[in-house]
């Protein structure tokens, strides 16, 4: 039978192959620090905007993974009231996602505050506000007392994926992480992100969500490891894209005698592509704010402002007088007329094709 990571003798000493892992380690910090050189660059503005958004997709993408799907409006109004942007459309928050947030939140912003048990039963609790998960009653705020299995299944067919180690070693063990977590400044930060994820999904200390703090201390590390509460990209969202490969590859390196090379690549390539495609979100950010700071002194009904942000978003489909008037809740004629003065004042343009298909773009 084979042994699980945790139960050889030199658990939890972990080793890798550094000739692997250097060149994508070097790879990120340079795109790092030329994200962070750009954001430098751009207004207060455009930092609170993109922030708001990688820190929204974060909390989403990070709840889906574990098939827990939160409500888009609620996860932004509550990161926007946090980061202290005001914008249309603040609502009522579920007490729930206000946990979620919060926890996320703690991590990213506080990430040179240790990491302590208490600090950790705090982020547990806000994510089980209630002390139920789903239908399931679980000790909340606190490390787990009875055994751990991930199943899955029908009842009476289930199949063991892992079996984490024994609730009374729980505490012991997460000195040791901690103690680790909070003074071991030799290894690179990035390097030190991946090996406390898979470290602490091994532990499995809680009841219930473990995948999500996994992704928090991720977060936190790499917070720490560019100097900076600012998050431009969003490790979950790429987590989730790669989500059958990200528990492949977590339950083969879970049966390692501590060399984690395997996983310590998966995350540092899913990390790559984190950051290579924010950096698509942020040119779209850019292209943003670079209109409205030329058009601030134009005149714009609220219709066409709609609209303009639309199609600045990445509109989907073309634009015809029929969608424009079904979206802006207006007649045909006002559609064309709103249309027509975008032409006039140079903001749009006339696709070739005319008659009734005709469409509309940014110029």
């Amino acid at each position: 039978m084979e042994k699980y990571i945790y139960q050889y003798p030199n658990w939890p000493k972990f080793t890798w192959d550094d000739s692997k892992i250097n060149p994508l380690l070097n790879d990120i910090r340079y795109l790092q620090g030329k994200m962070l050189g750009r954001m430098e660059l751009l207004g207060f503005s455009v930092i609170q905007e993109t922030m708001l958004s990688t820190l929204t997709l974060d909390v989403l993408k990070s709840s889906e993974i574990e098939g827990e799907l939160l409500n888009y409006n609620q996860v932004r109004s509550s990161i926007a009231k946090r980061l202290g942007i005001d914008f249309a459309g603040m609502l009522h928050v579920d007490r729930h996602v206000e946990g979620v947030v919060e926890m996320m939140m703690d991590a990213t912003g506080k990430y040179q505050s240790p990491l302590t048990h208490e600090r950790l039963h705090s982020w547990h609790a806000s994510l089980f506000p209630t002390g139920w998960s789903g239908l399931q009653r679980i000790q909340t705020g606190m490390y787990r007392s009875g055994e751990m299995q991930i199943v899955s299944g029908p009842m009476g067919r289930e199949t063991v994926h892992y079996e984490a180690p024994a609730p009374e070693g729980i505490y012991a063990q997460m000195s040791e992480f901690l103690q680790w977590f909070n003074n071991e400044n030799a290894l690179d930060g990035v390097l030190k992100s991946a090996i406390a994820h898979f470290w602490f999904i091994i532990i499995h200390p809680f009841d219930d969500g473990n995948g999500r703090i996994a992704r928090a201390l991720s977060d936190l590390l790499l917070a720490r490891s560019e100097n900076t509460s600012k998050r431009f990209y969003s490790l979950s969202n790429q987590i989730l894209t790669d989500k059958k490969n990200y528990y492949r590859t977590l339950q083969r390196v879970q049966y390692s005698d501590g060399e984690i090379t395997e996983w310590i690549l998966w995350f540092l390539k899913s990390l790559k592509q984190a950051i290579e495609i924010s950096e698509i979100s942020i040119n779209k950010v850019i292209v943003k704010a670079s209109f409205w700071d030329k058009h601030a002194e134009t005149e714009l009904n609220s219709r066409q402002r709609i609209m303009i942000n639309k199609l600045l978003d990445g509109f989907d489909g073309k634009l015809k007088t029929s969608k424009w008037a079904k979206i802006t809740k207006c007649s045909s004629d006002t559609a064309l007329r709103d249309i027509k003065n975008l032409l006039e004042k140079d903001i749009l343009r006339q696709d070739e094709s005319g008659g009734r298909s005709t469409s509309y773009a940014l110029k």
